[in-house]
């Protein structure tokens, strides 16, 4: 069976490269599902948003990815995001304690945008991490 060529960066690092056969992601649009042969597509990904790389005798792999693009091309799958964090790495009382901050800010103020892409970012680290929210 066909598999996808799958790169994962951020502007500080490649996050994952690897073979794949099927990914998963958010995007403004919805959430999207790419497997080999795909149509060409590209994507704006969303705010706190989880990838998931699924690959065949191995566990998923999960990401947090926070805004950017995924593009997909001749079985290519490349997903360009501003930030990204691997499930493995994720400091999991950091983001707790993260989500905690920003759901208090929420909370003074409704209005604080600041505060609640924050809450978007703590949620999706905590989900990548495996980690009920």
């Amino acid at each position: 069976m066909a598999k996808l060529r799958v790169g994962v960066v951020s502007p500080e690092r490649e996050i994952w490269s690897g073979e794949a056969d099927m990914v998963i992601a958010k995007t403004v649009d919805g959430e999207i599902g790419i497997m080999p042969q795909h149509a060409p597509v590209l994507g704006v990904l969303v705010e706190g948003g989880v990838l998931r790389v699924k690959r065949e005798g191995e566990g998923d792999l999960v990401a947090a990815v926070h805004g950017g693009f995924i593009s997909v091309a001749d079985n290519e799958v490349s997903v360009l995001a501003e930030v990204a964090e691997l499930g493995s790495e994720v400091d999991v009382a950091a983001a707790r304690d993260a989500l905690d901050r920003a759901q208090a800010s929420i909370e003074a103020d409704h209005e604080d945008a600041d505060a609640a892409i924050e809450a978007k970012r703590a949620r999706a680290r905590l989900k990548a991490a495996g980690e009920e929210v």
